[in-house]
């Protein structure tokens, strides 16, 4: 330490402050100089930068953040795996590949050219039980790939897709199912041989849903001869849907938003020229919906589980496609729409009222309809004569039903009404068949149940082009409070419930509870929903 003291005294005492001031001037443009004279000399020895055969995401790929809101898609190409235990393999040739074991959700990586390579991920959640292939979507502003020596690569067509809540894949060629094995190959197509494991349900990332759901491997680059590529037994001339009657099918609400939107959305363009490959049949469900069925297909739909034949079709799509919210069609991301959905059920099921009624004051005989939802086992009105007698002084004609699974029957009686009343629950699903610019009024039972209801009815309704109203009873109108004291977590503290998991708040808030409306109270509501019949 005192010799470099030492050493900076005598430069100190060497040189005066001007001279030193010139010396580093000096000594910097003699660096840059030099730095210049190397640069001009390697330059034409200087290449893109090789990727190694193992690159860690860290050490050179440029992320983009996967986020489960967003509604964009991810597209699958037969080279490039995902693996779930939160590493990606990237697989070029069987030669060289890219992986890490880095958690980040999005995937790119940038060469030392101005063009970038990267993964067009920017949603879905990757769940442990589904191996799927991400398509690298090319952004370098060309229309076509250049490999070695400036020839043309080859570009492989996608395959499988993520989307916000579904997956599935699209498949033409020789295609061959087998049901036994649960099994679609792609046969003598010039693709790399890649396999997806998929389960044909739409509801992506709920793993209660899918543990009931089989899962069907897909398989690209096979060849006749190879271990496990049977011969065709029969032959079919028009492409198919395979999906699953699996998951929560059974439930209105489910079977709605997880199957007959998405199969309307899968199936439509084909104009009934399309087959339903029936995994996890359920002939109750097959039977409910048998008019959607034969208005989306020409066919009957076959038993795919139990077929022993291996079948040959030109065109298969394995899982369904639907939009990440509930119960809707964008018709920014789909050519169908919601409005095409609906009109699709009043020609199926013959219902004649497109348009709610038009109150007037000078017409003060016509009457609207209001249907009362009704429930027997759980969420049931306790005063449900009482609320039709109010109603009735408003003038409405009032009608009380339940819903059961004669499909046809519930469809033409609640297209008949202008409004629709009921407890948040699964058949309120049924506002699918009210005619245009009625009115549904949603009640909420104690629980915290406003994110359920937004996400389930109100927003959808809105897409069919109903106007809604809601209501929330207080703790007084719930049968709870006879079941629990006041100050019981129950009735105070909902949200702890809902911390010890979907089990414990369902068996409370959704099993044990009925309501008793404050007449009074709801007549605001009704008077309301008067209102809106006259605008």
């Amino acid at each position: 330490m005192g010799e470099k003291i030492m050493y900076d005294t005598i430069f100190a005492r060497s040189f005066s402050r001007y001279d030193q001031k010139k010396l580093g001037y000096g000594a910097f443009l003699a660096c840059f100089l030099i730095a210049l004279s190397f640069s001009t000399v390697f330059k034409p020895y200087l290449g893109p930068l090789t990727v190694n055969k193992r690159l860690s995401i860290n050490d050179g790929l440029k992320m983009v953040r996967a986020n489960d809101t967003i509604s964009s898609n991810a597209t699958f190409f037969s080279n490039v795996v995902i693996s779930f235990n939160a590493t990606v393999e990237m697989v070029s040739d069987g030669s060289s590949n890219m992986s890490s074991t880095s958690r980040n959700d999005t995937i790119g990586f940038s060469t030392s050219s101005s063009k970038t390579l990267g993964f067009n991920y920017t949603n879905g959640v990757i769940r442990n039980d589904t191996r799927l292939m991400p398509v690298l979507e090319i952004n370098n502003g060309s229309s076509s790939q250049q490999g070695q020596g400036g020839v043309p690569e080859k570009i492989i067509e996608p395959i499988c897709n993520i989307e916000g809540r579904t997956e599935f894949c699209e498949m033409n060629g020789d295609i061959r199912i087998n049901g036994k094995s649960s099994t679609v190959l792609q046969v003598g197509m010039m693709t790399e041989n890649s396999s997806w494991i998929i389960g044909p349900y739409a509801r992506k990332g709920d793993r209660e849903a899918l543990s009931q759901v089989t899962k069907w491997r897909v398989k690209t680059g096979v060849k006749d001869g190879d271990n496990g590529v049977h011969q065709c037994n029969r032959y079919h001339g028009v492409p198919a849907v395979v999906f699953s009657l699996g998951g929560y099918a059974g439930n209105n609400f489910h079977d709605y938003t997880d199957i007959i939107i998405p199969l309307y959305l899968t199936s439509r363009q084909f104009n009934g020229e399309v087959k339903f490959l029936i995994t996890n049949k359920n002939p109750w469900w097959i039977n409910k919906f048998k008019t959607i069925l034969r208005n989306l297909s020409h066919y009957d739909p076959i038993d795919i589980d139990n077929e022993q034949q291996v079948h040959c079709l030109p065109t298969v799509i394995i899982g369904l496609k639907r939009d990440p919210k509930e119960l809707t069609i964008d018709p920014s991301r789909s050519p169908h729409s919601l409005k095409e959905f609906r009109q699709f059920l009043r020609t199926t099921y013959s219902l004649k009222k497109t348009t709610a009624v038009k109150l007037t004051n000078n017409n003060r005989r016509k009457r609207p309809r209001l249907l009362i939802l009704s429930r027997k086992k759980t969420r049931a009105f306790t005063n449900t004569k009482a609320i039709a007698t109010m109603a009735r002084t408003l003038g409405y004609k009032v009608i009380i039903a339940e819903t059961d699974s004669n499909v046809a029957k519930v469809a033409e009686t609640i297209n008949a009404c202008d409004v629709m009343m009921g407890v948040h629950g699964a058949g309120l699903t049924n506002m699918v068949f009210l005619p245009n610019n009625a009115i549904l009024i949603q009640i909420l039972p104690i629980g915290g149940f406003e994110w359920l209801a937004r996400t389930d009815f109100e927003e959808p309704s809105k897409d069919m082009n109903l106007r809604y109203l809601e209501y929330k009873i207080k703790t007084e109108e719930s049968t709870l409070i006879q079941q629990y004291p006041p100050h019981h977590e129950v009735i105070r503290n909902p949200g702890a419930i809902a911390k010890q998991g979907w089990n414990a708040f369902k068996a409370v808030y959704l099993q044990q509870q009925n309501v008793k409306l404050d007449i009074h109270r709801f007549r605001l509501i009704l008077s309301r929903a008067i209102e809106l019949l006259h605008e």
